[in-house]
């Protein structure tokens, strides 16, 4: 779909329903349309950003880490599906919790045709963590194609987040399946939201 302003403002401000939150792959929607799903280690942003693309409330902001504890499905009218994935990286859940997480995200990436992208989101305060490159590692193994969105870009200096930005797509370069450049945001500020619209609308 080509980017135009009336046509994103028609997309991103209108309808966006929640359908179903799943822990179990049996459970997937059969729907034919585009995903677009979020990533990213618990308390990055993602409700927040997420909420900031649709203009509006529909995913829970929460300041406890490991909240969103399943895949859940919002259809966006006609256009696609918004995929909020399971937070990573939270060391106080179970090893059982963990290992159920892992295994539904895997097997959702690698047997989803329809995932047109995974957002994964990295904090701009801090760079890249282990919990960051495990998942990376896991979308280039699915060939699942991913963007890094850095987010919180508004609260380190200009030149903390311009150091961040060039080691995150330096490591970039080492995996197939990323695109190499990496997108600073901000939800508080609306910084760079825009450009994320015109890139889901580039692909569904």
């Amino acid at each position: 779909m080509i980017f135009d302003e009336k046509t994103s403002r028609q997309i991103f401000s209108g309808s966006c329903d929640f359908r179903l939150g799943i822990t179990n792959l049996d459970q997937l929607p059969s729907s034919s349309a585009a995903e677009i799903a979020f990533a990213g280690r618990s308390n990055v942003g993602k409700s927040s950003l997420i909420n900031a693309i649709m203009g509006r409330k529909i995913a829970h902001v929460s300041h406890t880490p490991g909240r969103t504890q399943q895949l859940n499905f919002f259809e966006v009218g006609d256009y696609f599906w918004l995929v909020d994935m399971p937070g990573y990286g939270y060391a106080k859940v179970s090893k059982s919790m963990k290992a159920s997480w892992d295994s539904l995200i895997k097997n959702y990436l690698a047997g989803r045709p329809n995932l047109r992208v995974v957002f994964l989101l990295v904090d701009s305060r801090h760079g890249l963590k282990d919990s960051d490159e495990e998942m990376m590692k896991m979308l280039d193994k699915a060939a699942v194609a991913y963007r890094v969105i850095l987010t919180k870009s508004d609260e380190p200096k200009a030149s903390d987040l311009k150091a961040t930005k060039e080691a995150v797509e330096l490591a970039l370069k080492k995996h197939p399946a990323a695109f190499p450049f990496a997108f600073p945001v901000s939800s508080w500020e609306g910084k760079g939201i825009t450009d994320i619209h015109e890139m889901i609308m580039s692909l569904i």
